[in-house]
C-alpha cells in the first residue's frame, strides 16, 4: 500500500466523520511524515540488522545495537497515537481477488 493510498484513506475517514478542517489535514500530514520515517528506519534495520559491527574510539571492533530499532518503536507509537486521537482506523487495502462467500 502506497503513501498516496494511505493518505487518501485517512482523509476520507476524517471527511466521513465531518472533520475536514486544516488542522485535521495537518495531523494527517504529520502521520505521513512519520510513515516516511518508519520506512527509512525499517530500511536501515534491514540493511544493517538489529545489531551491527562498529569500531570503538580506540579502534576495537565491537557490536552495537542499531538505534533504528528503538527509534522505530517510538515512531510507531506516535503514529498509533495520532490515529487514536483522531478516532481513525488503520487503512486496510481492499482485496478485489478475494472470493465472495455470500
Amino acid at each position: 500500500m502506497g503513501k498516496t493510498t494511505i493518505r487518501k484513506s485517512l482523509l476520507e475517514q476524517l471527511e466521513n466523520r465531518g472533520f475536514s478542517g486544516e488542522v485535521y489535514r495537518d495531523l494527517v500530514n504529520d502521520y505521513m511524515n512519520l510513515w516516511d520515517n518508519k520506512n527509512a528506519l525499517q530500511k536501515d534495520i534491514k540493511e544493517r540488522g538489529v545489531v551491527f559491527k562498529d569500531r570503538s574510539s580506540v579502534g576495537v571492533e565491537m557490536y552495537k545495537n542499531n538505534p533504528s530499532v528503538k527509534d522505530q518503536l517510538a515512531v510507531n507509537k506516535q503514529m498509533l497515537q495520532i490515529l487514536k486521537d483522531l478516532s481513525l482506523n488503520i487503512p486496510v487495502e481492499d482485496d478485489e481477488d478475494e472470493d465472495d462467500l455470500t
